[in-house]
């Protein structure tokens, strides 16, 4: 055997091992890594078979299941996917016979044989040809078989549909366990330890805050699920917003003729209870396509907060010991709704509305015991703090696209409009005791009232041009306007009436518009692909604090160039190379400069000078098989917008502020392998290790700079059994890390799962168990040394829930059509959630 094929098998073979001891530790148990057969027997030997699948017409057939099995009891021996160009090799096999068996779903299953191999023989047994099953559901389309996990020119799919993943799981579950993803307590989701992603469904944003995201993924089931497309570095083609890269989870629910449609409903326990439900319904004729859903959950839960730190001079300390403990209660409401009109089979209009509610309450007490030294109690505050709020939003959408001539010619156009409007209101009720627990002064009442409106209309239009026929153009327009509206009222409560305190209320006020244009060049070169890419932002801005008289006005035109290059180096190997310059602007709630308290001693305010961030980022991958998949990326980010959390040695505060820190270099290695362990347990892993380095020239008077590596790691393991059954196995771990200012402790959790299907798979139940052995907890700590202050937070971690999803209609199948919107960067900056 060649030195370089051998070498190959050994690396795949301690990559297998690797992964599974990693993952026998994770999970406190042991296991026996070893590549194996399904009869339980080392495979072993040096003896090689290969072919190559065509399809009915003789062409090459990619990303067929080809199978070898053994001659003596039909056992399988090993299996694989055809590459491209449709071979396939089984290397490593011990003398002996062998069938081998090939499937693709609405083909007939081909089986050859038996074929004879002795010590150290390669044998090659020519073409193997497909033919079509000759008894179809009528309107069903064919499609080839794809892997889990697949590498395009500008981005990474994970092929849901048909896997094992889309069985008994939510989209959000799905999300989660999608390479280098990471979903927080909170429903914010970072890809490859970056946070800020932006997430979109069928090509459109959502418009909705973390929560109420999370919320609407979990009504989602996963047989919804098309793929989901991870993009660290977008092209030109998207807006230029956004340096932690974009997540597009593409539905199948419109897709049919007649109607179809689901209806989910789930309920929880942790400490409260917890329920959540949805309808989707699509129907589809000649001319139209109505479709629709709507999702409502209710979620009661607990929060805890305790801060220890140190304020003050050196010699004139002051100690705090805070206690938060918070009851909330959310419910969120969202509808999707939306009409297709198919003027010809090459021109089609749209109209799409979306719309979410969202209100809750919260609960807390507080108890901070403040003294001279540490355990030293010489007062304390007691305080009680009920706050309420609302959000509400709705966006509607006009859109066409046309098929211009049979070479690909193609444009597309959105309208835009959506409306934003929140409401929140935060009361303070604070008791002054002294030592012995007696009031030491009049209590302090205060109150907050924060409204927002944000209104947002955008346009754009896409023109595709193929020059040749392997190259084509891409090129674009768009315009945005926004307008937002702050006011914030602050008042004190004093001889029985509520008085407005003039000097704490603030009106803040901004405008935005961005002109955009953008043009993308495709080519490929036999096994060499490129794609260039340039955009042009135009951006004016205004922000201006009524009642301080801050203004900042700003206009600005920025370039963003794109590069992707791809080359298939064999049937195994394939590298890919991009580049992206990306701008991240600051949200509208972070520019109003009024102060937030989150309680007597804690506050945050905004910032209205705060600059946009740029990001320019390098990425060079490798995949191998296309199950191996390794990247190393790159990029260095200046005018950082990050939470800088500080203690006011004055007040006695501790606060956060918006600050522009000075650069970011992130250094990144990912790596990705979903393992077939035995035919009914598989695996997929993920490991990214980090490095994100801070730093600026002055931070309270001093230069400042911090860096950690840092890695994650999640492993998904899927075991299928008779009669639909199914159980699945997670966990994930997070290493401490540096964020800006602040030191993270890791963090880790682990998942189950059990499903069931009933009724031909139209009925599916779903049991789940989140954070089952109570592991999550966050610590976090200051990386400035001068800053003495040690966070800690609990909350509802561990969750039952079970979920029952019913699929009913028609399975006429007819392809899907992507919406994509046009205020989709605006709508991201929108908070519209508590």
């Amino acid at each position: 055997m060649p030195a370089g094929v051998r070498a190959r098998l050994c690396l795949m073979k301690y990559l297998k091992t690797t992964i599974l001891l990693i993952t026998a530790a994770f999970f406190l148990s042991s296991a026996r890594a070893q590549t194996v057969s399904d009869t339980g027997k080392p495979v072993t030997g040096d003896a090689e078979l290969s072919g190559k699948v065509l399809d009915e017409q003789q062409k090459d057939f990619p990303f067929s299941t080809v199978s070898l099995l053994s001659v003596k009891d039909s056992a399988l021996v090993k299996g694989t996917l055809s590459a491209e160009n449709g071979s396939f090799t089984f290397s490593g096999l011990k003398p002996g016979s062998y069938l081998v068996s090939v499937y693709v779903v609405g083909y007939k299953k081909l089986l050859k044989g038996p074929f004879t191999l002795t010590a150290g023989n390669k044998k090659h047994i020519g073409t193997l040809q497909m033919l079509v099953e000759a008894q179809q559901l009528k309107g069903v389309e064919v499609v080839k078989k794809k892997p889990l996990i697949e590498r395009q020119i500008d981005k990474t799919v994970v092929n849901v549909e048909k896997s094992a993943l889309a069985a008994g799981n939510s989209a959000l579950e799905i999300l989660a366990r999608a390479p280098g993803v990471t979903v927080d307590k909170d429903g914010k989701i970072s890809l490859r330890g970056k946070q800020g992603v932006n997430i979109m469904l069928d090509g459109k944003p959502a418009y909705l805050s973390a929560e109420q995201l999370a919320n609407l993924l979990r009504s989602t089931e996963g047989n919804a699920v098309q793929s989901i497309e991870l993009i660290t570095n977008p092209s030109a083609k998207y807006d230029a917003a956004g340096n932690s890269g974009i997540i597009n989870i593409k539905l199948k629910k419109n897709r049919s003729y007649g109607t179809n449609g689901s209806v989910l409903a789930g309920g929880g326990y942790g400490a409260y209870y917890k329920f959540n439900g949805g309808l989707s319904l699509n129907h589809r004729q000649k001319k139209f396509n109505v479709f629709g859903n709507l999702d409502y959950g209710e979620n009661k839960r607990f929060g805890g907060t305790d801060i220890e730190r140190v304020n003050g001079t050196a010699t004139d300390p002051t100690y705090f010991d805070q206690t938060n403990f918070s009851r909330r209660m959310r419910k969120n409401g969202n509808y999707k709704a939306g009409i297709d009109y198919f003027i010809s089979d090459k021109h089609t209009l749209g109209f799409t509305a979306n719309g979410y509610n969202s209100h809750g309450h919260t609960d807390s007490k507080v108890l901070t015991l403040i003294g001279s030294a540490p355990g030293r109690r010489d007062s304390s505050v007691v305080a009680s703090n009920p706050n309420g709020y609302r959000y509400t939003g709705n966006s509607f959408n006009m859109n066409y696209k046309g098929t211009l001539d049979t070479l690909g010619q193609e444009i597309s156009a959105d309208a835009e409009y959506a409306d934003h409007v929140g409401r929140e209101d935060n009361n303070f009720n604070n008791q002054y005791l002294d030592v012995t627990g007696q009031q030491l002064k009049p209590p302090y009442l205060f109150r907050n009232l924060a409204k927002t409106t944000t209104r947002i209309r955008a346009a754009k239009i896409d023109y595709v041009y193929p020059l040749q026929k392997d190259m084509k153009m891409e090129a674009g327009l768009k315009t945005s306007f926004v307008k937002t509206n702050n006011d914030f009222y602050f008042e004190n409560f004093d001889n029985g009436n509520w008085i407005n305190d003039l000097r704490r209320s603030n009106q803040f006020l901004y405008d935005e518009s961005i002109n955009a244009a953008y043009i993308n060049v495709n080519r490929k070169f036999g096994k060499t692909s490129v794609q260039l890419g340039l955009r042009a932002e135009q951006t004016n801005s205004k922000g201006n604090s009524v009642t301080e008289q801050k203004v900042a006005d700003r206009h600005y035109l920025n370039l963003f160039p794109s590069v992707f290059l791809n080359q298939e180096l064999g049937k195994k190997h394939e590298m890919g190379f991009s580049y992206s310059r990306r701008v991240d602007r600051p949200n509208y709630e972070s520019l109003n400069p009024f102060i937030y308290y989150l309680d007597l001693y804690s506050y945050r305010f905004g910032n209205p000078f705060l600059k946009p961030q740029y990001t320019n980022s390098f990425e060079l991958s490798y995949s191998f098989k296309k199950e191996l998949h390794m990247s190393v990326g790159y990029s260095h980010t200046t005018d950082v917008m990050s939470d800088v959390l500080l203690t006011d040695t004055a007040t006695k505060t501790i606060f956060i502020s918006n600050q522009n820190l000075a650069t970011q270099d992130s250094y990144n290695l990912n790596v990705n392998y979903p393992l077939q362990i035995t035919s009914w347990w598989n695996s997929s892993n993920n490991l990214n290790t980090y490095y994100n380095k801070f730093s600026t020239p002055d931070l309270l008077g001093t230069p400042y700079k911090s860096g950690k590596l840092a890695a994650s790691f999640n492993t998904t393991h899927t075991f299928t059994f008779k009669h639909d059954l199914g159980a699945e196995l997670s966990g994930w771990y997070n290493s401490r890390q540096v964020y800006g200012t602040l030191l993270i402790d890791p963090q880790y959790s682990i998942d189950l799962g059990l499903s069931k299907g009933l009724m031909n798979k139209q009925l599916n139940i779903k049991l789940a168990a989140n954070d089952i052995f109570k592991l999550q907890k966050s610590r976090i700590r200051s990386a400035l040394p001068s800053q003495n202050y040690l966070i800690k937070e609990r909350w509802e971690s561990r969750v039952f829930r079970m979920t029952l999803t019913y699929r009913f209609g028609s399975n006429e199948i007819k392809a899907a059509r992507e919406r994509s919107g046009s205020a989709d960067a605006e709508g991201r900056r929108v908070k519209s959630g508590g």
